[in-house]
């Protein structure tokens, strides 16, 4: 029996009240997708190292949006976390590399952010001194004038190594200069001491500094972790493009990972930076690079990040402590992961 006219215009109808229906609810594709970056870098190039640099001299991002017309916009800072946090407030950024410090006073401030993968972990810092200082330990710091980059993972990995010592700022007189600043200031013998990190072995090279005492010293205390943060309001209206984002900096994590780009990584970062070539391989010398730039969001970067927040509570750098674990999302990782082991096995 044939259909009546009639029931076919309203089913067609029903066709298309339906499409627009489904149409309304996925919104629109963004026309840029905004990257806040601190800025690390001593020349007129920005760079930020680890998965940033590889990504954006690699181009994955650029290509993977390409072909939906959407924009990759990289805003380097070199406030640092700050001043991301306040662009993250602002709405104007809708992900974030930054250092443990920032990224959790963002969150204990207010900021919607979720941990979507580890960025670098165990980072190390280290103690610059005037030359001829007699400064040996961090209990020789007491009383002494030591620049510290605060509001920023600088900050925070100094509160761990005194921590480890026993130690915290209120035995010291701590100035708060960023990196660039405490290094012409130890340089001129302005101030006894100041926690840094690598650009110090510059100075050292050139006699100005001396390095008694690393994180590593110190069995890791007072090492940084960085973080991909994204926004919720972005992760919420376009979890497609959040997954596909952090597939292309899983390519660019397992380029990093690998032993056998490790000159190719020290020479790109060293040309983005303008940092001494010496100086990078020097710093990278004893890391396993696989440990080093692996994103996944495990126990122990859980834990450690952990540590951070109760001991930034403790200090008082936040008002109170909360729970990292509420704060991650994994899901994004985990699928880039599976897809990865996919690939592998295929092959």
């Amino acid at each position: 029996m044939k259909t009546p006219l009639r029931h076919l215009i309203h089913a067609l109808g029903l066709v298309g009240l339906f499409t627009l229906n489904a149409q309304a609810a996925e919104p629109a594709k963004p026309e840029t997708i905004r990257i806040a970056v601190p800025d690390l870098s001593a020349g007129s190039k920005h760079s930020a190292g680890g998965v940033v640099d590889v990504l954006r001299d690699q181009q994955l991002l650029e290509k993977e949006f390409a072909k939906d017309g959407i924009r990759i916009d990289w805003h380097f800072f070199k406030g640092a976390g700050p001043v991301i946090n306040e662009a993250l407030a602002n709405g104007q950024a809708d992900f974030a590399y930054l250092g443990d410090l920032a990224a959790i006073v963002g969150k204990a401030n207010g900021l919607d952010t979720r941990v979507l993968t580890a960025g670098v972990r165990g980072v190390k810092s280290y103690l610059g001194v005037v030359p001829g200082s007699g400064i040996k330990t961090l209990h020789d710091l007491k009383g002494k004038r030591v620049a510290v980059f605060r509001g920023t993972a600088n900050q925070l990995s100094f509160a761990s190594a005194l921590a480890s010592q026993g130690l915290s700022e209120r035995d010291l007189k701590v100035i708060n200069l960023d990196f660039n600043a405490a290094n012409a200031a130890i340089a001129a013998r302005q101030i006894d001491a100041t926690w840094g990190l690598s650009s110090l072995l510059s100075l050292r090279e050139r006699g100005l500094v001396e390095l008694p005492v690393s994180s590593r010293d110190l069995q890791g205390a007072g090492s940084t972790q960085a973080v991909l943060l994204g926004t919720g309001e972005f992760i919420g209206k376009y979890p497609e493009l959040v997954q596909r984002l952090v597939n292309a900096q899983e390519r660019a994590a397992r380029w990093l990972r690998d032993e056998h780009n490790r000159d190719a990584y020290v020479d790109l970062v060293a040309s983005n930076a303008n940092w001494p070539r010496s100086i990078l391989a020097d710093d990278l010398a004893q890391e396993d690079l696989a440990h080093y730039f692996d994103p996944r969001l495990d126990a122990g970067f859980v834990a450690q990040l952990q540590q951070g927040v109760d001991l930034a509570a403790k200090e008082r750098l936040i008002r109170r402590s909360f729970q990292v674990a509420d704060w991650i999302d994994t899901r994004f990782l985990d699928a880039a992961l599976q897809q990865e082991q996919a690939v592998q096995a295929a092959r």
